[in-house]
């Protein structure tokens, strides 16, 4: 049954019955009408056979022709009326008796021929009509493949019939915004690959130069004084730290562009998460004597992976830890609605312009006020988790008046 729902073939199915049955009634009309005539034509021929006899033999009982004419059985006289019609160059074997007869089934046979082949035409034309159209069809198909094999993707060939080639062609459709879209992704991928590979180049050339330089006067001066020896290699052993620091930190970020990091859906109380990152950064908050300022109900939390979130936030803490002022406060309000659980994170610090601002997520940019070991990259790594783990994450600041990063995290 799915194959009525093919328009194409109730195109052609469905004005075909509807010409069958027209011709049919015209034909059973028409049938008719020669029966009529028929009728009227062998009629007339007895009434005036009749008549005459009547007329000739007024003995002769009309009732007896009448039963001859109704009978099925062959009289007598049957063998001597054939020879008499013979006289007459009539042979009933061959050819009607009556000529009016004769000339009407001539009529008859020809009326049916044109009302058949007139209905065959339409048939062909039918057919005709449905194959002319499913050879564009499928020209169109042809050539949209062809396109699509030479990356053309700006092709529209969308198509609201039910028939079976517009269904071949709304796939090729949705194949063909498929690899637009891959297509697209790939450019920008490589577009990405080749701007993370450019940035970690030049973040790795300061200090890897300045590794090389340390290294070869330890190397030329065997004697050099014990003290700036080891002042040397603090800093090449800091040095390494920083680069394997942004090393993990650039693998974290491609796994995620890559998509290939699975979250896990751990069910993080705030609390118990600001404790344990607060305890990662003892030491920095120590140095410069801040204080963090925790404000929300303890049974407050969301849907997210525990170690990736706990990384993210670490991140956007550590920021405003650096650019807080020193004896400064940093305040962090969380709480929860029907559509989302927030988190924001408001530091006492200089604040940041309104041109910096709009970068300030971006890979590797660094703001006039970053510090000198800043590289740029600690906020880029958490929007990029937070985002990919259903939340999102915006950042407000004014110069003098401190700023604010505030993280929602959406129910399902």
């Amino acid at each position: 049954m799915n194959k009525f729902r093919n328009a194409e073939l109730k195109f052609l199915i469905i004005p075909m019955i509807i010409i069958t049955i027209f011709m049919s009634l015209i034909l059973c009309f028409e049938t008719s009408k020669q029966y009529k005539r028929f009728s009227n034509i062998t009629n007339n021929v007895i009434a005036n056979i009749i008549g005459k006899i009547n007329e000739r033999y007024p003995n002769i009982d009309t009732r007896e022709i009448v039963q001859i004419l109704n009978s099925d059985e062959i009289s007598s006289e049957f063998e001597y009326g054939k020879q008499e019609l013979l006289k007459y160059g009539i042979n009933i074997n061959e050819i009607n008796s009556i000529i009016s007869v004769q000339n009407q089934m001539e009529i008859n046979i020809i009326t049916n021929i044109i009302i058949f082949t007139i209905f065959g035409i339409l048939w062909l034309i039918g057919i005709f009509i449905y194959l002319n159209r499913r050879d564009k069809k499928l020209k169109e198909i042809t050539k949209y493949m062809y396109e699509i094999s030479n990356k053309n993707y700006q092709l529209d060939i969308d198509d609201n019939s039910e028939d079976e080639l517009s269904n071949l062609k709304n796939e090729l459709y949705k194949i063909t915004i498929m690899l637009k879209e891959e297509s697209e992704n790939s450019k920008k991928d490589k577009e990405n690959l080749k701007i993370s590979v450019q940035d970690i180049s030049h973040q790795l050339k300061t200090p890897l130069t300045s590794i090389s330089i340390m290294l070869d006067n330890i190397k030329e001066n065997p004697n050099m004084d014990e003290k700036i020896k080891q002042k040397f290699i603090f800093e090449i052993s800091k040095q390494i730290e920083w680069i394997n620091w942004l090393v993990i930190s650039m693998l974290k970020l491609s796994k995620l562009d890559a998509n290939v990091v699975e979250f896990n859906s751990d069910k993080i109380n705030i609390n118990q998460l600001m404790s344990d990152i607060i305890k990662n950064l003892e030491i920095p908050i120590e140095i410069r004597n801040q204080n963090i300022i925790i404000n929300g109900t303890r049974e407050n939390f969301f849907i997210g992976d525990y170690k990736w979130q706990q990384e993210a936030i670490t991140n956007i803490i550590k920021n405003c830890i650096e650019h807080n002022k020193d004896n400064g406060n940093i305040f962090i309000n969380h709480e929860e609605n029907n559509l989302y659980t927030k988190i924001s994170i408001r530091d006492e610090g200089e604040g940041i312009s309104k041109e910096d601002l709009r970068h300030i997520f971006e890979r590797f940019y660094k703001g006039k006020n970053s510090s000198e070991n800043s590289v740029g990259i600690g906020l880029a790594l958490a929007k990029s988790i937070i985002e990919k783990d259903n939340g999102m994450i915006t950042c407000k600041s004014e110069i003098g008046n401190g700023t604010e990063f505030v993280i929602k995290y959406m129910k399902n």
